[in-house]
C-alpha cells in the first residue's frame, strides 16, 4: 500500500535536496576562484622536452634548445653520426656568466636566446638578460658582451594606414655617384662628383606630391618614383587621464583613415636619368586604388613592376611598366565575386627575372598555387589542386623547379587545420608530403633542404620532436618526445577536440571543450565561449599547450568553456569563407548554436540553456553581437574592446570584408544601429587609450544602449590600451560570468588574493 506524502512535506524536502545538492556541487566558490587565479602559475613549467630555437649549421649540423626537468639544454647535433651532445658544459658558462655580471647566474636556470655557433672558430654568441654576449666554446671564456639595441620598432600609424609619405628623404643611385631627392614637391638629383643639381620633374604640387618613395633601377639610368594626391586626413582623439608624468589628464590622437573615407592615389612616374627624361604613365589600369605596393625594377633594368589592390577588394592585379616607353602590361588580373584575402592568403613570386610567376588564388573554390608566363600574364599550369588549401609558400627553388608549402585539409580523417608540408614541381608533378603524422606540423629545413627538424604536436597530445631526410622523408633521430606527466599530476585536462555539423549539415565545424580540474560528470556546467570570429584568420588552438588564453582560468570557476572555428573564419574552402563577407553580423553563429547543442546532447552535463560568451577586439565585437543577434541562445557576454560599428574602424580590416562603397549593410552588421535588440546580462570593457579600435565604437554602442532603456554594464580602465582590460578587466570579466550564470555572488577579491 501506497500513501501520499503531505505537499508541504514534499516541498520541504525537494528544497533540502536543492540546497544539499549546492553544498556537494557548488561553483564559483571562494576555493575555485584561487584556483582559477593560481591556474597559469600550477600549470607552468610542467611540460618537459619541448625543444625550441633550431638553427641549421650548414647541412649536417644543427643547434637546439632544449628544456628538461634540470633546466635548459644546449645539444648539437651531428646528422651523419647520428649523435646529439650538449654544447657546452653548463657549469663552466654560469660561472663565467656570474662572474661577468656580478650575480650569481644557476647552471639550471640558463636561459639564453637568439644564439648563432661559427663552427670554424667554436664561438657563441647568444643573448643573455640585455646584452649580447660573445663565448668562445676553446677556451671557455667570454670574448665580449654589447648592450642590446633597443629601438622602439612600433609603428602606431599601422592600424590606420594613412599612408604619410611626404619628406626628404635622398636615395643614392646604385654606384652612389648620384642622389635623387625631394624638393617642393618634385623630383631633383644631384651628381656627387660635381655637386650639381637637375630638377627631373615640374608637375609636382602641395596637393600632388612627389612621395620620398624613391627607386632607381638597377643600372643606374632609370628612376621610379610616384606622386601623390592625399586623402583624407582622419584622426581618432582619446583623453589620457592619468598619465604618469603629471597630474593633468593628456589628449591623444592618430592617423586612423575608416571606411568610405577617401584614400591618397598614387601616379607612378618614369625618369631617365641622362636624358633627363620624364615618362607620365597612365593610371587607367589602376585608378580605383585602395593601394598600390611592391614597387620594384627587374634586375636588367628593362622594367618595373607593382602591385594594385582596387577598392573593394574584388580585383587585384601585377602591372609592368616597360623601362623605354613607359607602356603598362598586366600580368596577373586576379578577381572575384566577394573578396580577395590579399592580407592572408596573397602570394606572388618572380621566377628568372619576372619570365614567370608563381601566384596563389581561390578561383577554384581552395586556395592553390598557379604558375604564369611572365611575357604573356597567361596561366601555365595550376600547379596545386583538391578539396584542401595552400596556407603559405616558405621556399621557391628555382634551380630544381620546386615549390615548398604550407597545406591544410589534406586528410579526411584529420582535423582540416592541421598544417602538413609538402611540395610540388613547376609541372604540378611529383607532389611530395614531409609530413602525415596525426597532428599539427612545423618544420626548419637544413640550408640545402637536405634535412629537416619535425616538431608536431595536437591540444591533446604533447610535442614529438623528430629529425627526417627530405628525400625518404623517413625519420634518422627522435629528437625529443615530451613529457607532461608532472602536468598530468597537478590536475590538468587535455582539451577534447569536437565537431558537429555545421548550418548546412555537411560541413564540419571544428572546436574545443575545456573542463575544470575538478571536473565531475555529475554536476551541471554553463557553457562560456571564448570567441574571436575575425575573417582573416582561424583561431581555435591546433598545438598542445598547459594553458590556452584565459579559457583555463575560466573552466575553474565551475564552466565548461568553449572555442569553435566557425563559418566565415579563414582557411577552409571560399565558399566558408565567404560567409563573412558584407555579413559580420554573422561572426558563424548559427554553426556555434549547433555545435554547442550537440556537445550538450553527448554530455548531458552540459547546460546549453545557460551559455556565456567573451571576446576581444573583433570578438568583442562577435560577443556583443551575441546578444544582440543571438539572445534566443546566449544570455551574458562580456565584450572588450570592441568594433561595434565597422564604419568606426580601420579602413583596411573592414573594407576588406565588409566591403566599398559602404552601404546599407554596414548599419545592419552594426551592434549600435540594432542596440535596441539587446537582451541578457552585458558588459563592455574599454581601454581609454586604445588606438587599435576607436574608443568612441564602445561610447557609441553605450549610449545607443542607454537611449533604448538597456540594462548594462560599463568598465573603462584608465591608461589602458587595446586589450581584454588587464587584471582588472579579468576579475570583473569572472565575477560577472559567476553572478549571471551560476547565480552566485562572486567571493571579495581581497579573500581571493589572502
Amino acid at each position: 500500500m501506497f500513501y501520499s506524502l503531505d505537499p508541504l512535506f514534499k516541498k520541504i524536502s525537494v528544497f533540502c535536496i536543492l540546497i544539499f545538492s549546492q553544498i556537494a556541487f557548488s561553483q564559483g566558490t571562494l576555493s575555485e576562484y584561487k584556483s582559477a587565479i593560481s591556474v597559469d602559475s600550477t600549470y607552468r613549467n610542467k611540460v618537459f622536452n619541448t625543444p625550441n630555437s633550431f638553427h641549421w649549421l650548414g647541412s649536417d649540423l644543427l643547434l637546439y634548445k632544449n628544456n628538461t626537468e634540470n633546466g635548459f639544454t644546449y645539444l648539437l647535433v651531428n646528422v651523419n653520426e647520428g649523435t646529439q651532445l650538449p654544447l657546452f658544459d653548463h657549469e663552466v658558462v654560469a660561472r663565467k656568466l656570474t662572474e661577468k655580471f656580478d650575480e650569481k647566474v644557476n647552471s639550471d636556470s640558463l636561459d639564453l636566446s637568439d644564439f648563432t655557433f661559427k663552427i670554424a672558430s667554436r664561438q657563441l654568441t647568444f643573448h643573455y638578460e640585455e646584452s649580447i654576449v660573445e663565448y668562445s666554446l676553446r677556451t671557455n671564456e667570454i670574448l665580449s658582451i654589447k648592450p642590446l639595441d633597443k629601438h622602439d620598432n612600433r609603428n602606431r600609424g599601422y592600424w590606420g594606414n594613412r599612408f604619410d609619405e611626404k619628406g626628404n628623404k635622398p636615395v643614392y643611385s646604385p654606384d652612389s655617384t648620384q642622389v635623387a631627392f625631394i624638393k617642393n614637391d618634385n623630383l631633383f638629383i644631384e651628381n656627387k662628383k660635381t655637386e650639381e643639381e637637375f630638377q627631373l620633374s615640374f608637375d609636382g604640387s602641395p596637393g600632388n606630391f612627389y612621395s620620398s618613395y624613391i627607386k632607381w633601377s638597377p643600372d643606374g639610368e632609370k628612376i621610379m618614383a610616384y606622386k601623390v594626391k592625399p586623402g583624407d586626413d582622419r584622426k581618432i582623439y582619446f583623453v589620457e587621464s592619468s598619465p604618469k608624468e603629471q597630474l593633468q589628464p593628456k589628449l591623444q590622437s592618430r592617423d586612423y583613415l575608416k571606411p568610405g573615407d577617401e584614400l591618397p592615389f598614387r601616379s607612378p612616374q618614369l625618369f631617365l636619368v641622362q636624358s633627363k627624361k620624364h615618362i607620365a604613365i597612365p593610371t587607367d589600369e589602376f585608378n580605383q586604388q585602395f593601394r598600390l605596393n611592391n614597387f620594384d625594377w627587374r634586375e636588367d633594368s628593362s622594367a618595373f613592376t607593382f602591385e594594385y589592390n582596387q577598392r573593394g577588394h574584388q580585383a587585384y592585379k601585377v602591372i609592368e611598366i616597360n623601362a623605354l616607353n613607359g607602356n603598362v602590361s598586366v600580368l596577373i588580373n586576379e578577381t572575384c565575386r566577394t573578396f580577395i584575402d590579399y592580407s592572408s592568403k596573397k602570394y606572388r613570386y618572380d621566377v628568372a627575372d619576372g619570365k614567370e610567376l608563381i601566384w596563389t588564388s581561390e578561383r577554384d573554390g581552395h586556395n592553390h598555387l598557379y604558375l604564369y608566363d611572365g611575357e604573356t600574364g597567361k596561366v601555365k599550369k595550376q600547379l596545386t589542386r583538391g578539396d584542401w588549401v595552400v596556407r603559405k609558400v616558405i621556399h621557391v627553388d628555382e634551380k630544381n623547379r620546386e615549390v615548398y608549402f604550407v597545406a591544410s585539409g589534406l586528410d579526411k580523417d584529420q582535423d582540416p587545420y592541421f598544417q602538413h608540408y609538402c611540395k610540388v614541381d613547376f609541372n604540378g608533378k611529383n607532389f611530395t608530403r614531409f609530413t602525415t603524422e596525426n597532428g599539427n606540423h612545423e618544420l626548419t629545413f637544413s640550408d640545402d633542404y637536405q634535412y629537416y627538424v619535425d616538431q608536431y604536436s595536437r591540444v591533446d597530445a604533447p610535442p614529438v620532436t623528430v629529425l627526417k631526410e627530405a628525400k625518404s622523408q623517413k625519420v634518422k633521430m627522435i629528437m625529443q618526445e615530451a613529457d607532461h606527466s608532472k602536468l598530468v599530476a597537478q590536475g590538468w585536462r587535455a582539451p577534447e577536440v569536437f565537431t558537429a555539423k555545421g548550418r548546412d549539415g555537411l560541413t564540419d565545424i571544428w572546436g574545443i571543450i575545456i573542463r575544470p580540474s575538478t571536473f565531475n560528470p555529475k554536476k551541471v556546467y554553463p557553457v562560456v565561449e571564448y570567441i574571436y570570429a575575425g575573417p582573416h584568420s582561424s583561431f581555435v588552438p591546433k598545438n598542445f599547450s598547459a594553458i590556452h588564453r584565459s579559457m583555463n582560468a575560466m573552466a575553474e570557476l565551475g564552466f565548461i568553456v568553449v572555442q569553435i572555428d566557425g563559418m566565415g573564419t579563414s582557411n577552409r574552402s571560399k565558399a566558408f569563407h565567404d560567409v563573412a563577407w558584407k555579413n559580420l553580423k554573422d561572426g558563424g553563429f548559427p554553426d556555434r548554436k549547433l555545435w554547442i547543442k550537440a556537445a550538450a546532447k553527448k554530455y548531458p552535463y552540459i547546460n546549453a540553456n545557460k551559455v556565456g560568451i567573451y571576446g576581444t577586439s573583433a570578438g568583442g565585437q562577435n560577443a556583443a553581437a551575441a546578444l544582440v543577434f543571438n539572445s534566443d541562445f546566449y544570455n551574458v557576454a562580456v565584450s572588450s574592446c570592441g568594433c561595434h560599428d565597422n564604419r568606426m574602424d580601420k579602413i583596411w580590416w573592414n573594407e576588406q570584408f565588409m566591403g566599398y562603397p559602404v552601404g546599407p549593410h554596414y548599419a545592419a552588421c552594426s551592434n549600435v544601429e540594432n542596440a535596441s535588440q539587446m537582451q541578457g546580462n552585458l558588459m563592455l570593457i574599454l581601454g581609454e587609450v586604445d588606438d587599435n579600435v576607436d574608443p568612441a565604437s564602445t561610447m557609441q554602442f553605450a549610449n545607443a544602449l542607454i537611449k533604448a532603456n538597456k540594462n548594462f554594464e560599463l568598465v573603462t580602465v584608465p591608461g589602458m590600451g587595446h586589450s581584454s582590460g588587464g587584471e582588472f578587466g579579468e576579475r570583473k570579466r569572472k565575477d560577472f560570468f559567476v553572478k549571471h550564470l551560476l547565480d552566485v555572488d562572486p567571493p571579495s577579491w581581497e579573500a581571493i588574493y589572502n
